[in-house]
């Protein structure tokens, strides 16, 4: 069902775009937050835990609302589900990654309460220009009713 919700005129546009440079304490650091093997990770060189890209949002750039781009009220969000896509080898420490945000998807599903937006945001990552993951992440909106 499409919807007309203000992020249905940015589909397909870049919010955001950042680098992330990926520092090895970072990376022990959310290991052993999210009690993996933290030898694993501590190497110079070592591959990144797949859910640490979550930690690129703490890289976006200051002055820059995606929530005020997206027109979403955060009072009525709910987090629909994130996921990860890795087309090659994990990035790594040491590694640099060029990150740009784009909204791949709105649309409107009728609910028991009202309607829900489901906006679909693409993250890419970039090593040298080669893409090196994907991440998805659904926000649903519930109707203000």
């Amino acid at each position: 069902m499409t919807t007309d919700h203000p992020a249905t005129k940015l589909i397909g546009e870049t919010l955001l775009s950042f680098s992330m440079p990926i520092e090895r304490g970072k990376v022990r650091e959310f290991a052993r937050a999210t009690g993996a093997d933290v030898a694993l990770y501590d190497a110079p060189d070592a591959p990144i835990p797949p859910t640490f890209l979550v930690s690129s949002m703490l890289w976006e750039p200051p002055g820059v609302s995606i929530v005020e781009r997206l027109g979403i009220d955060l009072t009525r969000v709910l987090q629909g589900g994130q996921e990860y896509r890795f087309p090659g080898k994990l990035p790594r420490v040491g590694d640099s990654l060029d990150i740009d945000v784009t909204v791949e998807s709105v649309t409107e599903k009728p609910g028991k309460r009202g309607s829900m937006t489901f906006l679909v945001l693409l993250t890419t990552y970039r090593r040298g220009g080669d893409v090196v993951a994907e991440g998805r992440a659904t926000v649903i909106e519930r109707s203000a009713s």
